[in-house]
């Protein structure tokens, strides 16, 4: 969870730099990122090579002044040293405590012996005490960060600046609030945000583990990559904790398809530039949220938190799993800018060129297996969001049409799963309704 790989250097040691260029490529299990210089100066040295594991919070390079020189290496092994040198002391007092019953020894009587053991058990208390409270001396210990986690909650922090850190991955404990009492605001978590440029590395490396070849009759044991291990928390975190319930439509698609048809004989049948389906359906996902405002929400403790935005986030398969890219305040773009982000957005994903901050957060997502031939399917929330939509393949049904004939229409399933802490049932449907009304009638999409 906290370390990435160091793909290249930008720079060698010795090279002048300014701030905002970039110096390296730091690779996560999501994406792979530039790291930016923090200030003007010298490349000085630098510390962890090309192929380099980096942890959160680990220099890799000193950055120095005119005439400053890098701070010698033996800093880091001062510590150790210090250590070192308090194991004789220790080893000494050992000696001297058993020296201190052979003493006695000599001069107790033979009935004194079987009273040994009551006192040596004192002494051995002592030496494990000892230890107790040298346990706290040793630098970064992560047992005691984690008897720290639980004062997370009582963090005072309004509900946008806990959005806010969840998005840039800032931990509320360590923000210093400047509100009312201390509450932490965004402001606060914005400035912490820019403070650590290690923020970057939260996400930890993607372990690229090969297939191993399976010969007939053979098993194997294949090894998780760390974006599967995420992907399995977060589906713990939401089918665990979050009461998840089911709505189900079929819509027409057969205007969809024909509004499509249009377009592409108006000139947009340009690869690079044409409008599908799924278009349709992400814009008419985002204008329906706009008209029940209500379901564009999380649960939050005690609260349930309303967003003025709707940040769409776009379910992406890639190689080594899944990721979500969001398109901020969707609800101001047209059909072409939504349509334009999704493939740019879409091919960053897959070639792993993305920033955490395109791929986290979102309000409610759309994951559409279409394309995969899935009739239908029910996906898992992405917490802390409200809700997720499932769209499937648009297929060739028989159907009653308004002279009750049997015609051949063209059906499309979608499959809403909602948080029922946050979603009710009628509300659920209240949104299902606008959003088929949306698809159903699609020049309402071009307006």
């Amino acid at each position: 969870m906290a370390e990435g790989t160091l793909v290249a250097w930008k720079k060698k040691k010795g090279d002048e730099v300014s701030a905002g260029e970039v110096l390296a490529e730091i690779e996560t299990d999501k994406a792979t990122m530039e790291w930016e210089s923090p200030e003007d100066g010298t490349l000085t040295d630098i510390y962890v090579e090309e192929g380099g594991k980096v942890k959160v919070g680990e220099r890799i390079a000193f950055i120095g002044g005119e005439g400053e020189e890098a701070p010698p290496k033996e800093e880091e092994k001062e510590k150790p040293k210090e250590e070192k040198e308090e194991k004789p002391e220790t080893e000494e007092e050992k000696e001297e405590e058993k020296a201190k019953p052979k003493k006695e020894e000599a001069k107790e009587e033979p009935e004194e012996k079987a009273e040994k053991p009551k006192k040596e058990e004192p002494k051995a208390e002592k030496k494990e005490e000892k230890k107790d409270e040298k346990k706290p001396e040793v630098a970064g210990e992560r047992p005691a960060q984690k008897v720290e986690k639980p004062e997370d909650a009582r963090v005072k922090a309004s509900p946008v600046a806990r959005r806010i850190a969840a998005e840039l991955g800032v931990d509320l404990a360590d923000v210093k609030g400047t509100g009312p009492e201390g509450r932490v605001t965004e402001t606060d978590v914005r400035a912490a945000a820019k403070s650590k440029t290690a923020a970057l590395l939260k996400t930890p490396v993607a372990a690229k583990v090969a297939a191993p070849s399976i010969k007939a009759g053979e098993s194997a044991r294949i090894q998780l990559s760390s974006m599967r291990k995420i992907i399995a928390q977060r589906l713990v975190e939401s089918l665990g904790p979050i009461p998840h319930f089911y709505l189900n439509i079929d819509i027409d698609a057969g205007p969809l398809i024909a509004a499509r048809e249009e377009l592409k004989s108006a000139g947009e049948g340009a690869d690079a530039a044409k409008i599908t389906v799924n278009d349709f359906v992400l814009k008419a996902a985002v204008q329906a949220a706009v008209k029940v405002s209500r379901v564009n929400a999380s649960f939050d403790g005690d609260a349930i938190v309303q967003y003025a935005d709707i940040d769409l986030a776009i379910a992406v398969a890639i190689e080594d799993g899944l990721l979500t890219p969001v398109i901020r305040a969707a609800q101001n773009k047209s059909i072409r800018e939504i349509s334009e982000l999704v493939k740019d957005l879409a091919h960053r994903a897959r070639n792993k060129r993305m920033n955490p901050e395109e791929f986290q957060g979102g309000t409610f997502t759309v994951s559409n297996l279409g394309g995969m031939g899935i009739d239908s399917f029910s996906a898992v929330i992405n917490p802390p969001q409200g809700f997720i939509l499932a769209i499937g393949r648009i297929t060739k049904v028989p159907v009653v049409d308004d002279c009750d004939q049997i015609v051949v229409g063209h059906r499309m399933s979608i499959t809403m799963s909602c948080d029922h802490r946050v979603i009710d049932g009628a509300l659920g449907a209240e949104y299902l309704k606008e959003l088929r009304h949306l698809l159903e009638n699609p020049a309402l999409l071009l307006v």
